[in-house]
């Protein structure tokens, strides 16, 4: 399917692996100059040369911590008027609610809910101007069923629904369009990192395993691409059934 996205530039936030990694490996597959972040400049070196060996496409690096206000005026300093917008940063970590302090919560809320919302902000008006956009922002299916200990994850991720379904809104005429992307238990480090809880997730997914992180790759690039701006303000679940067996 030709996504008539060629030559579109993308600025893929948290790309130097995991499900980052994935959504500009397959915009760069389709024809995307893709720029990619994150805050470790050798693992971003890392994926840029992975992006190359199996797309033959060149890609842009940025090193910066996308949390701080310093770290976004740095990037959009050299990264001005990107086409698309991947949003992600790191699932917050899991734990017993009564040990979560205020600097957990300002830092999950830095990382999940004002980057998101800051960087959308700031690169939306050119969007608009060129009539052209695509903003996807990558959650968690525990907006939609939330998790016992990801309370941290789940909290921010919603925040940053409800945002997007208003803006969304407000930026569509314009053919910019804004949605989520909500993995379930996709085969990342991230995941592996939950253990048990994500063994206990695999063996209730109707697909009968985790996704690959090119599935999810796949279904970034195709809400970036020209023909889906009649899609804005959703929230897609990549979750082989899981999420629609417990609504």
């Amino acid at each position: 399917m030709d996504l008539k996205i060629v030559g579109r530039h993308a600025l893929v936030c948290g790309a130097s692996r995991g499900l980052g990694f994935a959504c500009a490996e397959a915009l760069a597959a389709n024809g995307v100059r893709v720029t990619l972040v994150a805050r470790d400049i050798t693992d971003l070196g890392t994926a840029a040369k992975r992006i190359r060996a199996r797309t033959g496409a060149r890609a842009e690096i940025i090193g910066a911590d996308l949390s701080t206000e310093a770290g976004r005026d740095a990037v959009l300093q050299v990264c001005q008027a990107p086409d698309i917008l991947v949003t992600n940063a790191g699932g917050p970590p899991s734990g017993d609610f009564r040990k979560l302090s205020r600097e957990h919560w300002i830092e999950a809320l830095d990382a999940n809910f004002i980057n998101p919302v800051e960087m959308i902000r700031r690169t939306i008006d050119g969007m608009i101007e060129r009539e052209f956009g695509r903003v996807v922002n990558i959650t968690s299916m525990t907006v939609r069923v939330p998790v016992v200990d990801l309370d941290l994850s789940t909290a921010t991720r919603l925040a940053l629904t409800g945002y997007v379904a208003g803006v969304a809104r407000r930026v569509a005429r314009s053919n910019v369009t804004i949605n989520n992307l909500l993995p379930g238990t996709i085969a990342t480090e991230r995941v592996k990192q939950l253990g048990d809880m994500a063994r206990r997730l695999i063996d209730t997914v109707p697909a009968g395993r985790a996704g690959t992180p090119a599935e999810f790759g796949e279904a970034c690039a195709f809400l970036c691409g020209a023909s889906s701006g009649f899609i804005t303000g959703q929230n897609l679940l990549v979750d082989g059934g899981l999420c629609s067996l417990t609504i």
